[in-house]
């Protein structure tokens, strides 16, 4: 059989929409098992990953399949914050994607695509990884202050990763518990198989193209409702619950409607999301002795409700809570604003699409799926006027 016959072969086959159940690569980075609910991320099952690491042990557990040592974590430190400052001129991108109101997620777009401004750039892929893993939160964090009036604020070199987006935001240094918070977040969403974004992502570098044009695509991906946007209607839908002191009178009747709840079904879990249950845990220690502790005891006493009255309502299709839910609660705990919810998540999801793209390339082959062509056939012409 020659090449030709087998590609002929492969676009006679079966039609899958969206790609779904497709194998389109293989991946030491994580692994998804719908119908138990785990994740597993680098071989650490996730809430054991998520509750213990830094963000920075994450980045070098996906970026070299092991964890670092203690020397080997201060020089990832070390390289992350000579990368974090903004040039100008990304600056002034990010400034005008403020001063016009447009999403923050166009503000990182253009932060990504211009992070290599006066650097070297596209020829070392671990160079690249550091520089675009380092600049997503101080983009987010300026185009925040800029849309507030203030002037960004430029990151500390003693604080962390997800300190120093923390700080950035506030200008004022972060509490442990909020750091705590925001890791426990980062590492929850930091990969996720191959979703949406990163298969972007990989397609992009498996033509051999820069990782930061990889990453670049990989956040327009994630710019969609469908992918990245569900925490901040989450906040508002728990919000407007928490003010009525009705939870189930307000999901009754919206289910009654036929309106979806937001922060619950999955594309892949068929149970509860495992990172649902180690953000509800992070928040319920967050949340301990704050004096809005009221609007986390809702958010459970919501969730409790809508898990069984959507198994009332749709006992033959399961939907159960999802990572939405419980990062709208804690995000907001920790300061996060409601518009940088998806900003956010690409702060976590760069290390993922970064470890993807070093991965593709490694045994890398170009990304090339067929279409079946389902137009007109035997068209015949006409001239201009003629028609």
């Amino acid at each position: 059989m020659t090449d030709r016959d087998a590609d002929e072969g492969r676009e006679a086959g079966d039609y899958r929409p969206g790609l779904e159940g497709v194998i389109a690569a293989e991946t030491r980075l994580s692994r998804i098992d719908g119908e138990a609910g785990e994740l597993v991320i680098g071989g650490f099952p996730v809430p054991e990953l998520a509750a213990n690491a830094t963000f920075e042990e994450t980045l070098y557990l996906l970026w070299n399949d092991r964890l670092p040592t203690g020397p080997e974590l201060d020089s990832l430190r070390e390289r992350l914050r000579r990368n974090r400052r903004l040039p100008a001129e990304t600056l002034a991108v990010v400034r005008e994607v403020a001063d016009r109101g447009d999403p923050a997620m166009d503000a990182l777009r253009a932060a990504v695509a211009s992070a290599n401004v006066g650097r070297e750039g596209g020829e070392d892929p671990e160079r690249d990884a550091i520089r675009a893993t380092a600049i997503v939160p101080t983009a987010a964090a300026a185009y925040w202050r800029y849309r507030r009036g203030e002037t960004p604020v430029a990151p500390r070199e003693d604080l962390g990763h997800a300190a120093n987006y923390l700080y950035a935001l506030t200008g004022e240094e972060p509490t442990d518990a909020a750091v705590r918070g925001l890791e426990t977040y980062l590492n929850c969403v930091v990969d996720h198989g191959l979703n949406a974004s990163t298969f972007v992502a990989r397609s992009v570098v498996s033509t051999e193209s820069d990782l930061l044009s990889a990453v670049t695509a990989g956040v327009g991906a994630l710019k969609g409702p469908l992918h990245g946007g569900a925490p901040g209607p989450v906040l508002d839908m728990l919000r407007v619950v928490h003010d009525s002191g009705d939870p189930e009178t307000w999901v009754r009747d919206r289910l009654d409607s036929g309106e979806r709840l937001m922060g619950f079904g999955h594309r892949v879990y068929r149970v509860r999301d495992p990172r649902a249950s180690v953000l509800s845990a992070a928040a319920e220690r967050f949340y301990e002795g704050e004096e809005d502790r009221g609007f986390f005891e809702t958010a459970v006493a919501f969730e409790d409700v809508a898990r069984e009255l959507l198994a009332e309502h749709r006992p033959d299709h399961r939907l159960d809570t999802n990572v939405e839910f419980y990062t709208a609660v804690l995000l907001a705990g920790v300061g996060v604003p409601r518009d940088l919810f998806t900003a956010t998540f690409a702060v976590g999801r760069v290390g993922g699409w970064t470890a993807h793209c070093m991965e593709q390339l490694e045994n890398n082959r170009i990304v090339r799926p067929r279409a079946r062509y389902v137009g007109s056939e035997g068209r015949t012409w006409t001239p201009l006027g003629e028609r």
